[in-house]
């Protein structure tokens, strides 16, 4: 008879369990097919923003020619922005300790805003190039561009050093003068405890 009622009663209960496991498994396999869904709509957006601004890139190279200084003058003001961008992305992704989730938010747009002005330029030059194994017109090399991608190259790896140097100097004259502050406070301290000693 207590058999029988147990059996009774742990009815409901395996029930339960295999309709719990029924929605677990369920809930697991939406889950999966949501993030399937969203990196190959990642992927296509992707792709498309490529092909798009490749297409743009292809077209406004060669309007470049009437800016005062050619192509010359164009691939230093893109290393000059790589460069501004990268410095910005750099203090924009330093964590703080007081930051709320909405400045955490703003500093996560900021970051990557700031990405994309460092690796945009680059990409924008990159287009006018040659592509290696494409023999269509949309490949072909377009005419000034490199020249505008030597001077993007030694434009922003110059600055970017000199930038690099002045961030060591700044960075080392503050290293010496908390040195000098804790030498300072030192002193203080040992003068103070010969004048107790002598008290």
């Amino acid at each position: 008879m207590a058999e029988h009622i147990a059996e009774e009663v742990g009815k409901p209960a395996d029930a339960a369990a295999r309709v719990s496991g029924r929605f677990s498994g369920v809930r697991d396999g939406l889950g999966l097919a949501a993030v399937v869904v969203f990196l190959v709509t990642a992927l296509a957006l992707i792709l498309l923003v490529v092909g798009l601004s490749k297409r743009l890139a292809r077209e406004t190279i060669p309007e470049l020619t009437t800016v005062p200084g050619g192509f010359w003058a164009v691939g230093a003001a893109l290393g000059l922005i790589t460069v501004f961008g990268s410095t910005a992305g750099l203090r924009a992704a330093r964590p703080t300790a007081d930051s709320t989730r909405l400045t955490r938010a703003w500093r996560a747009v900021l970051t990557a805003f700031c990405c994309a002005l460092a690796f945009g330029p680059f990409l924008y030059l990159l287009s006018g190039l040659r592509s290696r194994n494409c023999r269509s017109s949309d490949c072909a090399y377009v005419p000034g561009t490199g020249p505008a991608f030597l001077t993007y190259a030694v434009t922003s790896a110059l600055v970017g050093w000199l930038l690099y140097r002045r961030h060591n100097a700044r960075a080392e004259r503050l290293r010496a003068q908390e040195r000098e502050r804790m030498r300072r406070l030192r002193k203080r301290g040992k003068g103070r405890t010969r004048t107790a000693r002598r008290r």
